[in-house]
């Protein structure tokens, strides 16, 4: 992989709202810093941010707001990607400008059953017009969700016209043998898998870590598997973290991670989600709260971070 390509865990950072359902700027550094304290790394505007349900603007004034505050850039991969291109021109400037080690754009979601040639014009477009050769793009693949592939040729050809430029991928398609196959078929290419279920086979492949919803409340044994990959009790470390992804997606994820927050720190505001998405169900939320307590998940400085 590149050598200046970002490496390890990654939380696509979850979005607080006050009760006017704006973003709770205070309450969102604050997690951000929990986070980095965790060693996990800043994907902030992710799907579980609820990115696109926030505004340019709203987008943009966190994002200094996280510059500002004195968050590590280089610990940063901020989504960037809006179906409107200039507007991805415009927040991919802003975090290029103030430092951020690379971005993550997903590809133009409304259109569906676009051409791989489409793709790449989407993708030259914004990288001509952002001009920098600071900018390390890394690609989101999320067909389960945004139904618009990233396929291998479009890939190839990326590469082929924007060497060092685009950096990598992230890979929520849920298919191994998919991420497989871009680590061991380019080189200078770092993979991150879309979840750290595939985190120990991604590491034994030569990928360069996860970016996960759930390194959002259990960030520290996340890297512990991906610090300690090659150790002898490293399937013994992924199945437990595996196993706690799996009991967290028994419930709506985005909701989900944001009441684990909200026990945590006992701020209940943390539970907020913008339409379309509803919090918790009262039912659901007792379920999560014995769950956690079952297994003993607390977390560890979150409330002295709130």
């Amino acid at each position: 992989m590149p050598a200046d390509a970002m490496r390890g865990v990654l939380s696509p950072v979850v979005t607080p709202f006050d009760a006017e359902l704006r973003p709770d700027t205070a309450a969102w550094l604050a997690h951000c810093r929990w986070l980095l304290s965790q060693e996990c790394g800043l994907a902030i505007f992710g799907t579980n941010s609820e990115a696109n349900s926030l505004a340019v603007a709203e987008r943009r004034s966190l994002l200094e707001a996280a510059f500002e505050a004195g968050l590590d850039p280089a610990r940063m991969m901020p989504g960037t990607a809006s179906s409107a291109f200039p507007e991805t021109v415009e927040l991919t400037k802003a975090a290029v400008a103030g430092g951020a080690a690379g971005v993550l754009m997903l590809p133009p979601f409304y259109y569906k059953n676009v051409s791989d040639d489409g793709l790449f014009a989407y993708y030259s477009e914004v990288i001509q017009r952002v001009g920098d050769a600071r900018l390390r793009v890394y690609l989101y693949h999320i067909p389960p969700v945004a139904q618009v592939p990233i396929s291998l040729p479009l890939i190839e050809r990326l590469l082929k016209a924007y060497p060092g430029t685009v950096a990598g991928i992230k890979d929520s398609s849920g298919d191994w043998e998919n991420t497989r196959a871009m680590i061991v078929g380019f080189d200078d290419f770092a993979v991150f898998a879309g979840s750290e279920a595939f985190l120990l086979d991604t590491m034994r492949a030569g990928g360069a870590g996860c970016i996960s919803a759930t390194a959002n409340i259990n960030p520290a044994a996340i890297h512990d598997v991906y610090a300690n990959w090659q150790a002898a009790d490293a399937d013994q470390r992924q199945a437990a973290i595996t196993d706690f992804r799996k009991s967290v997606a028994a419930f709506p994820m985005i909701p989900a991670l944001k009441a684990t927050i909200g026990l945590s720190t006992g701020e209940r505001g943390w539970e907020r989600v913008r339409p379309p998405l509803t919090p918790l169900s009262d039912a659901d939320l007792a379920s999560l709260s014995q769950m956690l307590d079952g297994r003993g998940i607390a977390m560890r400085g979150r409330r002295d971070a709130a």
